[in-house]
């Protein structure tokens, strides 16, 4: 592929491209030029594939990229506003579209000129290259482009996977323990202070998660402050570990819950760590909500300012963490860099240079490690970053930027744009990675690549931004897949600054920034990204002509008054992507149907209907809504939204009938969550390839007493479907049976149940299902007073998750689950004991306990003394690390 001189422009052709494909039939007079524009812009590409990657050093070289990025901007600009145009004048009623018709002439005749003018501009370009090259006496020379054997893949070096951070951990955990006395028992605050990028977060989780601490401290709060924080978000975050969110709660005033949080720690010993605590106001001002109990609680406080940690607690002196050893930063690099792997002894003067010059500082050494990575046989790789680092990274601010610069400009130019965008997040923002892929997706980020699934390959991006160690990742999923993911304060600094100096995105912090968007430099910005204040922006009428993503993380939520609902599709014309789940829209903004280009739209808000125009949206990737009612109703043919991936509301949605034989949708994955009735078999025959499925509603009437189902017979036909969701919403009506396993989709490896009041007989045929890996048993799926498992069922099955039942008498043999990993329990409170043949199980490695009863927390904690046993037994024995939470903790 082309070789670009940024990481924006690759991709405007590429998304060009994908415009004029999906959206050809309105171009009408203007294809030829279009199509000739086309044509000029990739020879431009082509004409610099050897491009020079350091072009930032010169500046003949800068001026030139600048003018490359601005032409591709113009000529994307130029060819999506004549299809805005276009559509505009398509979807106006017959007399409507006749009084437009002299002004949509004269507007398209204005456009088509300016995509001539875009190509001239682009020959000129063209002319001018040559001369420099001429003149300015350019080696066109890219170390980073030679390509060698295929690299092995290097394996992610986690977080919680740490160097030189033992004795750190043992002083703090003295610290928080300390000698049993009375004055122990008082609420102490202790400190951990540090540099940027030194860990201080790392030892924190590090100390958390230590068996000593989890031991003494049964209830237990990780939580990030960082400099920008709203008192109430804190305090939901500490009670959301604690116990399940309720509505009153998200209503309730600040003090209103301090109240709250007193209530749940009096009675405890508790541990909260307040990471990245800013200032002493932010102490001052969340201190109140950790009461002095006499229970020997603590709360452990992460900040980069001695100030704030001497006024939490001027009595006992804070733990400076100090900067790596060098053994220790040796040790890491390598690990990092190497893995497993030996190393080359070749490499050794080069590496003492680079870790002199990262002087002990954990975040510079990943950086490098991040740079070095692909290229670690390299010897004449590791002179050249041993040579550009010529200061010391670790207590130079301006030396830090660099070296992170220096990692972007050596990283493949397909990650650019996926690196930067991470900056549109607020920071210390986990990140869902279901919603990071589906918005590289529809901004044009990730190509297509064969039979590659455009979500496949979006995750291995991801994963090579893991092993350059310019992500973190935040949680996973217990089947070990990334839920969510993170980026660290400096990384997260640089994506914003390189993103803006690039236009990518532009963000709005405070409403006071918002005072003109076309009086940014060049007015070319492509995202605008609203962080704060999202309602005066609103009601500001600010707009952005040439804006392509309108989105806003903004902790509060705001109602759009009915009169404010048209703006945004009026002011950004040419959008891709809309999310806002933050504004709350009191009805479906109807201008939003003429918006042809967008990919991806997140809405929230009181919507029962999306009306039938909804299928003009014919570029439609992702639509997510989430809606205050319990159904929603789709009047659009989804079959015709060619390009629809994902569908996801929070509702029991119908779906419209598939009028014309010929609709047919082979990119639709998930469809989740659609009412019974909805289940027909024109929906499912013309969407294929789906692979999730949520089904909400009164299930009996798609699943006969006698277990009969067309339903069941059309998801049989589906042969990618992995994941199945059957939602009951009727509580009165339970259902009698399953279909027969043979019923079922054959690849289906994760299954979900709520409310179905089935009998535990029938879970013999869920444990037929040889690719089940994943059951979620959620409250009231199953009822009676016996489950008996049969053996040699759940071949497969890792995870096993049981939500509210009246179930008494549980018993399986250990070839009832084979493979086993994980147990959850929620609120079985009438459960006697855990089965004796699953708890003696070698594969278990975690059992969750929420709200059962001391009799099965009993049963569950000999499991744990068993394994001790064993292991003391035998010191060879080199079984899984074993995981058991107990909710209430005094269980």
């Amino acid at each position: 592929m082309a070789y670009y001189p940024d990481a924006g422009v690759r991709f405007i052709l590429e998304n060009l491209k994908e415009s004029v494909l999906h959206n050809y039939k309105l171009l009408g007079g203007a294809t030829d030029s279009v199509r000739k524009l086309l044509d000029d812009l990739e020879m431009l590409g082509e004409f610099f594939r050897y491009y020079p990657k350091k072009y930032s050093n010169n500046e003949i070289l800068e001026k030139l990229a600048s003018e490359i990025r601005d032409v591709f901007f113009r000529a994307e600009n130029a060819v999506e506003t004549y299809i805005s145009r276009a559509a505009v004048q398509k979807l106006r009623g017959g007399i409507n579209r006749a009084v437009h018709l002299v002004d949509h002439v004269s507007d398209i005749l204005a456009l088509v000129k300016g995509i001539e003018k875009v190509r001239e501009d682009v020959w000129m370009i063209m002319e001018n290259q040559r001369y420099l090259e001429s003149t300015a006496g350019l080696q066109i020379v890219d170390i980073s482009s030679r390509t060698g054997p295929k690299e092995e893949k290097i394996p992610v070096i986690e977080e919680d996977n740490v160097v030189g951070f033992d004795d750190a951990a043992e002083e703090v955990i003295e610290l928080l323990t300390g000698e049993s006395d009375n004055e122990s028992d008082q609420l102490k605050v202790i400190s951990i202070i540090g540099m940027l990028g030194l860990g201080k977060t790392t030892l924190a989780k590090m100390v958390f998660n230590d068996p000593k601490i989890e031991y003494l401290f049964y209830f237990r709060a990780f939580v990030n402050v960082s400099q920008e924080y709203t008192r109430k978000e804190v305090f939901l975050k500490i009670l959301r570990q604690f116990t399940q969110i309720t509505d009153k709660m998200n209503y309730m005033t600040d003090e209103e819950l301090v109240q709250e949080l007193h209530n749940v720690l009096k009675t405890r010993r508790y541990l909260i760590v307040m990471d990245d605590v800013w200032t002493k106001e932010a102490w001052s001002d969340l201190k109140s909500a950790f009461p002095n109990n006499d229970q020997g609680s603590r709360v452990l406080i992460t900040s980069r300012n001695k100030l704030v940690v001497v006024y939490a607690n001027p009595a006992i002196d804070p733990y400076f963490l100090r900067f790596l050893y060098p053994d220790e930063s040796r040790e890491l690099l390598r690990r990092k860099v190497f893995g497993e792997n030996c190393f080359p002894s070749e490499l050794e003067s080069y590496e003492l240079r680079i870790l002199q010059k990262c002087d002990g500082l954990p975040l510079a050494i990943a950086v490098v490690a991040g740079i070095l990575v692909n290229h670690r046989d390299r010897t004449d790789w590791w002179k050249r970053v041993a040579e550009y680092l010529t200061g010391y990274v670790a207590r130079n601010q301006e030396q830090s930027y660099a070296l992170i610069k220096l990692s972007y400009n050596h990283m493949p130019h397909h990650l650019k744009p996926c690196f930067l965008y991470l900056g549109v997040f607020g920071k210390d923002f986990e990140i869902p990675m279901w919603k990071l892929v589906r918005l590289w997706i529809a901004e044009g980020f990730i190509p297509r690549d064969g039979s590659i699934s455009l979500e496949d390959t979006a995750k291995d991006y991801l994963e090579e931004l893991l092993v350059r160690n310019l992500v973190m990742v935040g949680h996973r999923r217990s089947t070990g897949e990334i839920k969510t993911c993170r980026v660290h304060d400096t990384l997260h600094d640089f994506c914003r600054k390189e993103a803006m100096k690039e236009n990518l995105f532009y963000e709005i912090e405070r409403f006071g920034q918002a005072i003109s968007l076309s009086a940014y430099p060049s007015g070319n910005f492509r995202r605008l990204c609203v962080n704060a204040s999202v309602y005066e922006c609103i009601i500001s009428s600010r707009s952005g002509e040439y804006v392509r993503s309108f989105m806003s993380f903004a902790k509060e939520e705001t109602t759009l008054p009915p009169e404010r609902v048209s703006f945004i599709p009026k002011a950004f014309k040419l959008l891709r992507v809309l999310d806002f789940r933050s504004i709350i829209f009191t009805g479906f903004p109807t201008d939003l149907l003429y918006l042809v280009l967008l990919r991806y739209i997140a809405l929230s808000g009181h919507l029962k209907i999306l009306p039938e125009k909804m299928a003009n949206l014919w570029n439609l990737q992702t639509l997510i809504v989430e809606t205050s009612f319990r159904t929603l109703k789709i009047k659009a043919d989804i079959c015709k939204l060619a390009q629809l991936r994902h569908l996801h509301t929070n509702a029991s949605t119908s779906l419209a009938t598939c009028k014309k034989e010929l609709s047919f949708n082979g990119n639709l994955q998930t469809l989740s969550t659609i009412s019974p009735e909805s289940c027909r078999a024109e929906v499912f025959d013309r969407t294929p390839r789906l692979k999730k499925l949520g089904i909400c509603g009164k299930l009996a009437n798609v699943i006969e007493p006698n277990g009969q189902s067309d339903l069941f017979f059309s998801l049989f036909k589906l042969e990618d479907l992995e994941n199945l969701k059957l939602l009951n919403d009727d509580v009165t009506s339970k259902l009698h049976t399953l279909p027969r396993e043979n019923m079922f989709p054959r690849k289906l490896t994760r299954l979900t149940l709520l409310n179905t009041i089935l009998d535990w007989s029938q879970m013999a045929t869920v444990g037929k299902l040889e690719n089940l890996e994943v059951l979620k048993l959620k409250d009231n799926a199953f009822r009676g007073f016996l489950w008996q498992t049969e053996d040699d069922g759940f071949h497969n099955l890792k995870i096993l998750h049981i939500g509210r039942t009246d179930l008494v008498i549980w018993r399986a043999s250990a070839s009832s689950f084979p493979v086993l990993r994980s147990l959850f329990l929620r609120h079985c409170s009438k459960l006697e004991a855990l089965p004796y043949g699953i708890t003696n199980n070698a594969t278990l490695q975690e059992i969750d306990l929420y709200c059962t009863n001391s009799s099965v927390v009993s049963s569950a904690r000999r499991v744990v003394s068993y394994r001790l046993e064993v292991q003391a037994k035998d010191k060879n024995e080199r079984g899984a690390a074993f995981k058991l939470s107990v909710y209430p903790p005094d269980l």
